[in-house]
This record gives structure tokens, sequence and C-alpha cells, in this order.
């Protein structure tokens, strides 16, 4: 059938006519190399519609997943780092800040905002594996710093979504001292009676997990996020031993006691709103309402 065989013969379509197929239409599964379309893996929210894989993603995501209609309200968003160490490998320090600004569009490891989730008021810092590595540097522990303060003042819940290769090398001590400051602060947040949500995504290591991402009254995790202070291989090299199965994985840390619970990033809005709807603390009744139902009862 003409269908099936080409009749005609001799055909040349000019090569400045001929169509390539545009790039990021599909997604490839890593995990189970199963294929699908870029905007099906965008409404399963970045996982996997086979094996549920969960892709890495941004704070520009989440907050699209868990602020409500993607309304917030952004704080510091120009906080941008120093050099006070005048720091220099391939690049100086400044210039690695700039050229990493323009690919990303970011200006830090971090971001924080505060809007609705669910009708409920929160503050949520999400941190960028983009931004060098999501590395904690002055400026990712003064946001988060500032970002605690707006949840204590405003009597709000704080939700950290940890993504970190762990402290940044260009910032040395400076870096380290982000660890004391915001486990110092969440100190504070929990004085105040207001709860502290921790999720730790893929990959959560180094100098964050040593501090604000395993200090929260909740330490939560997404599905298959690698979870550890040093990596697998260093561990492996200074024990000299072959490490266990899924060792650092988020089952394996949830097994070993150091997580509360996994959560799927499709049902985590629902299941955060449900925790923190029996976590707020209950506000006193305002003056006028106390005598009111004082009336109501005597009557």
């Amino acid at each position: 059938m003409p269908w099936f065989k080409r009749v005609e013969k001799g055909i040349h379509t000019p090569t400045e006519e001929k169509k390539e197929t545009p790039d990021g239409l599909w997604y490839k599964c890593p995990e189970c190399k199963a294929v699908t379309s870029m905007a099906e893996h965008r409404k399963n929210m970045h996982t996997c519609v086979k094996c549920d894989y969960h892709d890495r993603i941004g704070s520009k995501e989440y907050f699209a997943i868990l602020f409500d209609d993607n309304e917030f309200t952004e704080m510091d968003e120009h906080l941008t780092s120093g050099d006070p160490l005048e720091f220099v490998d391939s690049k100086p320090y400044p210039q690695r800040i700039v050229a990493t600004e323009r690919k990303t569009g970011l200006k830090d490891a971090v971001r924080t905002a505060y809007g609705k989730m669910n009708g409920q008021d929160i503050t949520i810092a999400s941190m960028d594996f983009a931004f060098i590595g999501g590395s904690m540097g002055s400026v990712v522990g003064e946001k988060i710093a500032r970002a605690i303060d707006y949840a204590r003042k405003n009597r709000m819940p704080f939700l950290m979504i940890s993504k970190s290769g762990g402290a940044r090398m260009m910032e040395a001590g400076f870096s380290l001292m982000q660890m004391a400051k915001t486990s110092a602060k969440l100190a504070l947040l929990a004085e105040e009676g207001l709860p502290y949500i921790s999720l730790l995504t893929d990959p959560t290591t180094g100098g964050v997990t040593a501090s604000y991402a395993m200090l929260g009254d909740f330490n939560i995790a997404e599905p298959g996020a690698l979870i550890g202070f040093a990596g697998p291989r260093v561990i492996k090299e200074t024990i000299g031993k072959d490490l266990p199965k899924g060792f650092q994985s988020a089952e394996f840390v949830l097994e070993h006691g150091f997580l509360d619970f996994i959560v799927d990033r499709k049902a985590m809005k629902q299941k955060l709103t449900d925790l923190l709807s029996m976590v707020m603390p209950q506000e006193a009744p305002a003056p006028e309402k106390l005598k009111k139902r004082k009336a109501a009862q005597a009557s």
C-alpha cells in the first residue's frame, strides 16, 4: 500500500527546510529509564510517572507546589555574598558569584518567603543546589536567620527545605559560623512554642546536615534523598569497608531513627497542612470574645 511504501523517488528536502525536534520535550527517568513528555513530568511535580523517582527541583518549584496559587512575598531577595577572605581558586570568588547569578538567575543558594499554604500562614526557606552546589555561606545563614525572626515575630510555623553539598569553602570560617547562628535562632523559635519542620531533599550533606537540617521538631524527607554528613565514598575509604545497601538514602536514615517520616512530593502540601493543624499553638481569644462567651454561658 502507498501508505507504507514510497511511491515517488528522488525526493530531497533542502537542509534549511528540515525541521529538528526541539530540545526539552521529553524526560528520561535516570532510575527506570521510562520516557515521558516534559509537560507530563512537570504535571506530576517532577516525579517519574512509572517508578516515582523524585527529580531534583529548586526553590521556584517548591514555592509553586506549597504556596497557595504560587502567591508569596519573598524576603531579602537582593542579599548577595561579599568576599571577606579575598578567595581565589580557578577564578576570584566575586567573579564566580556573578557568573553563577547569570547562569541561575539566583542571588544565592537559598530563597526565603512567607505566604499561605492551604490557608495556613507559613514562612519557608528553600535551598537551590544549582547555586554553587547549594553551599552554605554567610548569605544563606543570614537569610535563614532573618526568616526565623520573621516567623517568631508573626507567630508562624517555619519550614526549611534543605538541599546542599555543605559549607562554602570560599568563605571558610565565616561559612562554618552559620551552623551556630542558625541553630541559635531555631532555639529561640522553640522557646516561642512555634513549630519547625525540616524537609531534607536530595542531597542534604555536610554542615547543613550537622546543623539546621536535623534540628526540626519534625525531620522529614522525600523518597530516595541522599542524607548524610560525609559522602559515601569518603566514609568507605575511611573505614575500609563496603557500606550497606542503600546507605545514606532517606529510607536507610528513617530505619535508623533520624527521620520521622518520608513523604511523597505529590502529597507534601496536604501532609504539611495536616501536621501543622495538630501542632500550631492556639492563640488566646481576644477579651471581647471572652466576654461574649462568658455572657452566653451565664444565660
